[in-house]
């Protein structure tokens, strides 16, 4: 019974995490096709998707790795100004399809980008950037941090 309880109160908190990201407006009524259960979205929107990363540091390298499978290395921008890291690219079906109805579309085609403050100062220009088997992987080398100085009360 405790057990149910606890699933119970999991889904209750994943329909409040959702209904606070969503942020729908609950004041207007719905359209005819979300009240069929379509989802209301233009294609022409172009919205660019934000690319999922992974950012550690080892002793001496501060790592970033990014999720790029299917994207060529081509059609990936990757810069950096002031400790700010920006990748930038786009993700292509390979063909378009003219199709009359999606039944589902999960996977995401288009221009992707994510721009992040690196948490550690790095050296900007002792960088590798490598893509192998649908991973970005981005090492900088550490700015070695001085020991702390006392500061001089005068």
């Amino acid at each position: 019974m405790a057990r149910r309880q606890k699933q119970d109160d999991d889904l209750l908190m994943e329909d409040e995490l959702a209904a606070a990201f969503l942020e729908e407006d609950t004041q207007s009524e719905p359209d005819n096709a979300q009240a069929a259960g379509q989802d209301d979205w233009d294609e022409d929107d172009t919205i660019p998707g934000q690319l999922a990363v992974d950012v550690y540091e080892t002793k001496e390298k501060l790592i970033v790795k990014a999720r790029t499978a299917g994207v060529n290395k081509d059609d990936l921008d990757v810069s950096i100004a002031d400790n700010t890291l920006t990748i930038r690219g786009t993700l292509s079906s390979g063909e378009e399809v003219e199709a009359e109805n999606y039944h589902i579309q999960e996977c995401y085609w288009g221009e992707f980008s994510r721009t992040l403050t690196l948490p550690v100062p790095v050296k900007e220009d002792e960088v590798e950037a490598v893509l192998k088997d649908g991973v970005l992987t981005i090492s900088f080398n550490k700015v070695k941090q001085d020991t702390v100085k006392k500061i001089q009360i005068q």
